[in-house]
């Protein structure tokens, strides 16, 4: 049996995740909308909205291919994680004798799916020589697959439930809510944990999905006031563009970083909230990187477009960023909380 640490598995889990999540879907998020607008016009962008939506159909399979990578199995054993992680994704249903892909899946599923393959892989190793070319396809590819087929529904239940649930709660206080899914979005954004796939697991929609996204653009707002006096200017604009997640070894080092993104969190879910600002579960995790964040709350209102516009621009590029500038401002010079240097990029 090959031994992994359970947190270096976890690890290889998650990050294999991340990136699957950001080749997966991150075509689409960009590019998806300008698509759809330009897709009437001529039939090329209908071909490439299509191209998009495609690649976006892939991500279970991305999923198990690159966490199998982050453990640096075998290409066979590669291939049987990522079959094993689409087949228990949900995302492949089969309606009157006909296969129907439907959006990306359960990912919690995915993932659980793909460990489980790659948790059997690693105990079988080598023991069977050969064999292992017929055993692994046979037996592991099948066994996980059907594990992931069997717990599928009852994951679909937790996953769904939670995100009903904070759905619900967010309509009942949308203000209080709004805070608090904005200030867990802009702690998950530079941590290790995918938003989009946090954000996409739980099926958030409506102000809690846009609360989502402006947490996440409330972290950046932060750290830009934060790193645009002490770094380089392609480090807060890498962070503005949505690199965040570069900054966890500053995290790490320096937890009272958190203070400043949360607070600014505070502050612009509390205006997300008042203004009503909504969003999908494919939007929420992505601030505004592509703008997939405004535009996909733009797309939700109703009333004067004229009038909408401004909101969205004033809600997601001018208010964090003020407000990061104006807290970074109140801690450092006034509280003299903590110094610049907390900042300054660890590469």
């Amino acid at each position: 049996m090959i031994k992994v640490s359970p947190k270096q598995f976890l690890y290889n889990v998650l990050s294999g995740v991340a990136i699957a999540i950001i080749a997966g879907l991150i075509p689409n998020a960009i590019l998806g909308e300008l698509f759809k607008v330009l897709a009437p016009k001529h039939e090329i962008f209908q071909m490439l909205l299509q191209v998009v939506q495609g690649i976006q159909f892939t991500v279970p399979l991305l999923v198990g291919a690159l966490i199998a990578m982050r453990f640096q199995l075998t290409p066979l054993s590669t291939a049987v994680v990522a079959s094993s992680a689409f087949v228990g994704s949900g995302v492949a249903q089969f309606k009157n004798g006909a296969v129907l892909l439907v959006g990306v899946g359960d990912l919690i599923n995915t993932m659980l799916t793909a460990a489980i393959a790659v948790f059997f892989i690693l105990v079988i190793g080598e023991r069977f020589g050969s064999l292992t070319l017929i055993i692994m396809p046979t037996f592991v590819g099948v066994i996980a697959s059907f594990i992931g087929l069997i717990i599928l529904p009852y994951v679909q239940l937790i996953t769904t439930g939670i995100g009903n649930l904070v759905n619900t709660f967010t309509d009942l206080q949308p203000i209080l809510m709004s805070i608090l899914i904005a200030m867990v979005f802009s702690f998950l954004i530079i941590s290790p944990i995918s938003t989009v796939a946090t954000a996409l697991a739980i099926g958030i929609s409506g102000v809690a999905a846009g609360s989502a996204s402006l947490g996440i653009v409330a972290c950046e707002a932060a750290l830009v006031a934060g790193t645009i006096k002490i770094n380089r200017a392609g480090v807060p604009l890498t962070i503005f563009l949505g690199g965040v997640k570069m900054m966890i070894p500053n995290m790490v080092r320096h937890p009272i970083i958190l203070l400043p993104i949360l607070t600014t969190a505070i502050l612009t879910g509390f205006v997300g909230g008042l203004l009503g600002i909504e969003g999908t579960k494919e939007s929420a995790g992505f601030g505004i990187v592509g703008m997939v964040g405004p535009i996909t709350s733009f797309r939700l209102m109703d009333g004067s477009p004229l009038l909408n516009l401004i909101t969205v621009i004033l809600v997601f590029l001018v208010i964090p960023f003020i407000i990061g500038f104006v807290i970074n401002t109140l801690y450092m010079k006034v509280l003299k909380l903590y110094s610049r240097d907390i900042f300054k990029f660890l590469a």
